[in-house]
């Protein structure tokens, strides 16, 4: 299934009345016939099949699979963490190859660094970059208020819950700007309580910042809950066989998942996911 389009439109320079083609991408980050092949001495594992995908500028996409069908592989070859066997992924018209300051990462596992207090833990990427010190007292405050953790600067990560130490990993990773914030299940080992908060949380984070955002997870309901997108991959070797679009209220609460709508979204994921088959097979 195509799902990556490069997209034309025609430009008129009025001054001198010519009508110029101009090819004009949307695209924030895409992929194309992304494959990962793992090699091993007895044999070869075809983890993902010749994907394509296509995330545009500010937009919030999540992808969801079966365990094991290659979602978190697909994120650090988009993070730069993991090889691409064949096929290209290119952000900003550049072909990544390799890790970079223009993706951020979030992960199950809390990444923070234990002995720095909360400030500090967001103020290390900006450090690094030898940032001025008043102009990133201004980003740490204000991903502090974001975050709603103000009162915990002083704080170190062993006094904070799990959810408190996720939205401090989410806040750091913003602080640095990046082109792309690229979320690997994020939630996963939250309750359900924090969880829905933590949703919530990145939810709202998102309709103020605007970020580029690829979230994976297994959960549907958090799927369509967070994106303006889904993308459902089949089980190994993992292909992309649906691009599902949300089409909800821009500012959600977690009451919008008891509607009409959102449970005929979900429903549909799950109807594919289960079905591993392509929605245009359905």
């Amino acid at each position: 299934m195509m799902l990556f389009k490069k997209k034309q439109e025609t430009i008129t320079d009025d001054k001198a009345g010519n009508r110029l083609e101009a090819r004009v991408s949307r695209s924030k980050i895409y992929g194309k016939g992304v494959t990962r092949i793992y090699k091993s001495k007895k044999h070869d594992i075809l983890a993902i099949d010749n994907v394509d995908f296509e995330i545009l500028d500010n937009e919030f996409v999540s992808i969801v699979g079966p365990s094991g069908c290659g979602k978190s592989t697909l994120i650090r070859m988009i993070g730069g963490l993991d090889d691409i066997t064949s096929g290209s992924i290119i952000l900003n018209d550049r072909i990544l190859d390799g890790p970079g300051a223009d993706r951020g990462m979030v992960f199950q596992t809390y990444t923070l660094f234990p002995w720095m207090t909360v400030e500090e833990n967001i103020r290390f990427g900006l450090k690094i970059k030898k940032m001025p010190v008043k102009e990133a007292d201004k980003i740490v405050d204000k991903y502090l208020e974001l975050i709603g953790l103000t009162q915990f600067r002083k704080s170190l990560p062993n006094q904070l819950s799990g959810g408190m130490k996720q939205r401090v990993a989410i806040a750091r990773s913003l602080a640095n700007n990046p082109e792309v914030l690229l979320m690997d299940e994020p939630f996963g080992a939250l309750d359900p309580q924090t969880k829905a908060n933590m949703q919530l949380c990145l939810r709202q984070i998102w309709q103020v910042e605007k970020p580029t955002i690829i979230f994976i997870t297994h959960d549907i309901e958090e799927a369509v809950f967070l994106s303006q997108r889904v993308y459902v991959m089949s089980s190994r070797p993992g292909r992309i066989i649906a691009d599902i679009p949300v089409y909800l209220d821009h500012k959600r609460t977690l009451d919008i998942k008891d509607t009409p709508e959102f449970i005929r979204i979900r429903k549909n994921i799950n109807t594919i996911l289960h079905s591993g088959l392509d929605e245009d097979e359905l």
